[in-house]
């Protein structure tokens, strides 16, 4: 073989391997998961700019912390009140959109973990909101009381039951293995004349420190919850981290015009697989090394921070 032919198939190999390598995906560990979503406390205390996702959908949370607000006519629904301390730019974030926070008649959340629902009483004492939330996190909700508030729950849902205010009906699906009562919300908005299917993840994340191997429920739970995710009609997929849906992404090209960069079913169906294989390669970690100490970052059904 002539040295110039040898060249050429070093690399056409080259390239080949380089494009196979860009073709596959990264395979996140728990830790790397826990610490995308989470971010740092800048992060988790920042105002992401507020801004329209879709339809009457808007983001008012931080960078990485999120929180949604879906408004009606009659009044609106906040998901998500995060920290106590990120009430002002929650707050903020509403009125910057034009909403008015006195406005919120509902407060729902995805679980019962302190960066997603300890503001939930403080909130509700601004605004008189009503604070709903999956039957099975209760427990571990009222352990949540943030200067020694007692938190609200104001009603009580179970695993499909339906929260409507205006033209607005959303759908609580119990997704458990994160929490017990870990909560993924469904609803359809319109726009342009089309309608869409919104979707945002409660969570299926792993925390360090949760024992898989020692519990045969939680691992039902998660696997459950997988089956379930999988099977819903997604077209905007979002979640209690932003990063879960690579939010300053499309964020990013929302100035550039052009087609609607939420609207990712691709993206919806990626994450669950970058979960779903996480929890998978946790478990088998586990069963091979044994469980996890009891040092770790929050436990699945822990009250303080968690994915």
């Amino acid at each position: 073989m002539s040295l110039k032919k040898h060249s050429l198939l070093i690399a056409f190999s080259l390239i080949a391997s380089s494009s196979l390598l860009a073709q596959t995906p990264r395979v996140w560990s728990i830790q790397e998961l826990f610490t995308r979503n989470v971010g740092t406390t800048e992060q988790q205390n920042k105002q992401f700019p507020p801004h329209k996702i879709i339809g009457n959908v808007y983001y008012v949370g931080t960078e990485s912390l999120a929180t949604f607000l879906v408004t009606t006519p009659q009044g609106h629904i906040l998901i998500n009140t995060d920290y106590e301390r990120n009430n002002a730019v929650i707050r903020d974030s509403v009125t910057k959109l034009g909403f008015r926070p006195e406005d919120i008649k509902i407060i729902l959340g995805s679980h019962a973990h302190g960066d997603h629902m300890e503001g939930d009483a403080l909130m509700k004492q601004q605004t008189g909101a009503q604070v709903m939330a999956m039957a099975e996190d209760v427990q571990a909700l009222q352990g949540i009381r943030p200067g020694g508030k007692e938190h609200p729950i104001d009603r009580i849902l179970k695993d499909g039951e339906q929260v409507k205010l205006g033209d607005m009906t959303l759908t609580a699906l119990l997704t458990p293995g994160h929490t017990n009562g870990c909560t993924t919300w469904t609803f359809k908005v319109q726009e342009g004349g089309r309608t869409y299917d919104v979707l945002i993840i409660g969570s299926v994340g792993v925390n360090n420190g949760t024992n898989l191997v020692g519990d045969a429920a939680r691992v039902a739970q998660y696997r459950q919850s997988f089956k379930v995710l999988r099977a819903q009609h997604v077209d905007v997929p979002l979640g209690s981290h932003p990063a879960m849906y690579n939010m300053a992404e499309k964020h990013a090209k929302l100035a550039a015009g052009g087609a609607n960069p939420y609207i990712d079913p691709k993206g919806y169906q990626d994450e669950l697989t970058i979960q779903e294989t996480a929890f998978g390669n946790e478990l088998k970690r586990q069963e091979t090394e044994g469980p996890p100490t009891t040092r770790g970052g929050g436990g699945a059904g822990g009250r303080g921070r968690g994915q």
